[in-house]
């Protein structure tokens, strides 16, 4: 029952509408009364007051960069409509008949309710109720187990799957998406349950080994699959049910509004090695994937595309491609001062040596790394971010795509148009479809 509760959709079930509908009610009772001067200068007031509140408050949220992200101009309508609202609601609760208090008050809930779900829908970032909260509902899934194949031999040539894989006739038209928990073996690190993709391929009785993804998505945000699997739900429906497994880990922890940086600190636990030592060996233990470097993508949005950079470029040995959506520059771009004072002692250049950009320069060398850096038309603040990380891994002898989403800002939109520009570059590149031309 609770995880029915916690599945409720709030951004196209019928809950948000029933909440904008007793807005309106709320709205237009709230404001319909004998229509004296006095009653209308009221009104005209508490709408005013309350839009000018929200002016302030889009000023302060811009001024000091709160959200990290520049509002948009649906954002910062859905702000202003909100506050105006609760500014008529609380010119009632004077010269009022009790019953129109009651009304006033349930009316400022509502409003504050209706704005919180509108700006939600907007991003479309969290389409749930447990999403909403950064709660994971564990939905354990089924998964092929990996079966011994002994070494390769590097004598014959190595046939890519969208030539030796023939699918059978019962094979799933989509993906399943599930959840695991990875044990913090190693890193002691704790973490909410990673969503897991698997492609129709690999349903199947005699599954083939697949290509591995590790997406980390933004913050806040949840290890949730949904996301990537729609756009990969796509390809693989042209590509005989071929797609990478996915597993989406969380590099957060349970309070998405703390930020680990990547990395292993004493303030936020062991972040980096919770990722690259027990999510990558429970990968490679229990996933029917292939192992090289080349097949094993690195993926992340946002926060979690700054985290990507960071170990795609740390860790050339694993990863052999680099998915970056909307990515921060270097993880704790956003209060560095912060970061430095809190994670890493005050050693500034302990903060600076974990840059992707600097450990690009310390000598790691990079035989074969493809990456893709993708932002959204509409995504000033991170526009040079996403321009300036391409172009030093273009400089460390990357493979790289840098391409802008049109029309995208940086929430959903800029999610789905990076999924797919992505999978454009890296289906041949993983064998998953036939090279370009």
């Amino acid at each position: 029952m609770t995880d029915d509760i916690l599945s409720v959709n709030i951004i196209t079930g019928p809950l948000i509408w029933i909440v904008f509908g007793l807005s309106a009610i709320a709205f237009v009772y709230l404001l319909v009364r004998p229509p004296r001067l006095l009653w209308v200068l009221t009104a005209i007031i508490g709408l005013l007051a309350g839009a000018l509140v929200a002016f302030g408050a889009i000023a302060v949220v811009q001024g000091f960069n709160l959200l990290g992200v520049p509002l948009a101009l649906q954002t910062d309508a859905w702000v202003v409509a909100t506050f105006a609202a609760i500014g008529l609601a609380v010119v009632n609760l004077w010269r009022s008949r009790w019953w129109r208090k009651v009304i006033a008050v349930l009316g400022i809930v509502l409003f504050a309710l209706s704005g919180t779900l509108g700006i939600n829908a907007y991003f479309g970032l969290k389409p749930t109720i447990a999403s909403f909260f950064g709660i994971v509902i564990d939905k354990p899934i089924d998964i092929p187990k990996p079966t011994p194949t002994g070494s390769a031999d590097p004598s014959k040539p190595v046939v890519p799957l969208y030539q030796s894989w023939q699918p059978p006739a019962d094979m799933p038209a989509v993906g399943n998406q599930g959840t695991k928990v990875i044990p913090a073996t190693a890193s002691g690190f704790t973490a909410r349950p990673a969503g897991i993709y698997v492609p129709p391929a690999g349903l199947v009785p005699n599954a083939p080994d697949l290509p591995f993804m590790l997406l980390m998505m933004g913050q806040p945000g949840s290890p949730d699959p949904q996301y990537v699997a729609k756009v990969l739900d796509e390809y693989q429906a042209k590509n005989k049910g071929l797609a990478p497994i996915v597993l989406v880990a969380d590099q957060l922890g349970p309070d998405e509004s703390i930020d680990p940086v990547c990395a292993d600190t004493a303030t936020y636990g062991n972040a980096e090695s919770y990722i690259m030592k027990d999510v990558v060996a429970w990968a490679r233990t229990n996933l029917r994937i292939l192992q090289d470097p080349a097949h094993w993508t690195v993926a992340g949005y946002s926060n979690g595309g700054g985290c990507a950079f960071k170990y795609g470029a740390k860790y050339p040995q694993v990863f052999g491609n680099v998915l970056d959506i909307s990515g921060e520059e270097y993880p704790g771009s956003e209060q560095p001062d912060t970061v430095i004072k809190q994670l890493f002692n005050g050693d500034a250049a302990a903060f600076e040596a974990q840059k992707p950009e600097s450990i690009l320069k310390s000598g790691i060398t990079y035989p074969d790394t493809t990456a893709i850096f993708t932002v959204g038309g509409n995504d000033p603040a991170f526009i040079p971010e996403a321009q300036g990380a391409s172009d030093a891994a273009k400089a460390a002898g990357w493979n790289t795509t840098y391409f802008v989403v049109p029309g995208a800002g940086h929430v959903i939109d800029a999610i789905q148009g990076g999924f797919e520009k992505g999978f454009e570059v890296l289906y041949p590149r993983l064998g998953l479809s036939a090279p370009p031309g």
